[in-house]
């Protein structure tokens, strides 16, 4: 679901940014409103976990690789709006750092991803689990329907993106001038494997981490409430469980080089150089690179693309290395806003 450079006309990117951003901007303003102790470290651990679960490829039909992203926990955890955020910056790391994602296409895979799939994870979330205690198996289950259908969700509104590129944007001779795949092989394409396989993904990491959130924290399951400062005591507990989520996702680090035993290059997400060879058994590859394609897929050039430092000759250890420096920044940025927002309010207190 990661949109490249080059995928979409620079017009369905700029209307992708501008929904992107009055998401951005909604989601900014009503966690300025809660702004709490734990707000900035529970958004932090929930865009590392997202990092990291989105680096687990797994074996799609038509052959090629997927995973699932993390939408449905976060949002049930942090409400749709800091799930917003915290998918946002997972997202914008991948882009920024690994060249997972493209630099004119990040507006429209956060709006896809992190803004569809969050308001659709928390909708479903509380249609299902309704008045349910917090505790209980339905909530259990709430958390796979939304997780399964958020994905699916994400995949589709990508899916439309592709498919509308060579109906509205072709050159002079009629040839696509960006993404080549129409909407009866793009939504395919993209919804078999999702809903086959990454859906399911999604919905047995958001059951598992809410069935393990109500052992270890069931005070993380209210929601954006999660979010609202709390007595002291309770803030002491936050504190360790935010350890143990951070522990969790770390030790999911540790294992990030088995994400790479799925070969290939997810639907829709090749370089310009590799679209003409074609991936799975999904669609046709176009005989040339169309133009427009061509131009934008040079915009950017990540520092480590395809999560491969050159400097490291072993697939697996330059995979492990580039989770490790993606989880050190997330948790490096949080415990420096953390200290800058302190010392802001004791400024704030002695003034």
């Amino acid at each position: 679901m990661h949109i490249p450079d080059g995928y979409l006309s620079p017009s369905t990117c700029a209307m992708l940014y501008a929904f992107a951003a009055a998401g951005w901007y909604s989601a900014l303003r009503r966690i300025q409103r809660v702004l709490a102790t734990r707000t900035i470290p529970l958004i932090s651990v929930f865009a590392a976990f997202s990092f990291v679960i989105m680096m687990f490829n797994i074996p799609l039909p038509g052959g090629t690789p997927g995973h699932a992203v993390g939408i449905g926990v976060a949002a049930i955890v942090l409400g749709p709006w800091g799930s917003i955020l915290a998918i946002s910056i997972a997202l914008a790391i991948q882009a920024l750092f690994f060249g997972d994602g493209g630099i004119t296409t990040l507006g429209a895979n956060c709006f896809n991803m992190a803004i569809i799939g969050s308001f659709m994870a928390w909708g479903v979330y509380q249609l299902v689990a309704a008045n349910s205690k917090l505790g209980s198996r339905r909530r259990v289950a709430a958390a796979a329907v939304a997780g399964y259908i958020s994905i699916n969700a994400a995949a589709l509104a990508t899916a439309f993106e592709f498919g509308i590129q060579p109906t509205l944007f072709r050159d002079a001779t009629g040839a696509p001038l960006y993404a080549p795949y129409p909407l009866h092989i793009a939504i395919p394409a993209m919804m078999i494997g999702h809903l086959t396989v990454a859906g399911l993904a999604e919905a047995a990491i958001s059951a598992g981490m809410v069935s393990y959130l109500q052992r270890t924290d069931l005070g993380l399951l209210r929601g954006g409430k999660s979010l609202i400062p709390e007595p002291l005591p309770i803030v002491i507990r936050a504190e360790r469980s935010e350890g143990r989520l951070w522990l969790a996702t770390v030790l999911l680090m540790l294992l990030t080089p088995l994400g790479i035993l799925a070969a290939g290059t997810a639907w829709g997400e090749w370089s310009a150089k590799d679209l003409p060879k074609g991936q799975g058994s999904v669609q046709v590859p176009p005989a040339t690179v169309p133009a427009g394609l061509q131009k934008l897929s040079t915009v950017w050039t990540a520092p480590f693309p395809g999560y491969a430092p050159g400097f490291v000759k072993h697939p697996g250890l330059g995979y492990l290395l580039s989770a490790m420096f993606a989880v050190g920044l997330f948790l490096l940025a949080s415990r420096l806003t953390m200290t800058i927002r302190k010392r802001w309010r004791e400024r704030e207190v002695r003034s």
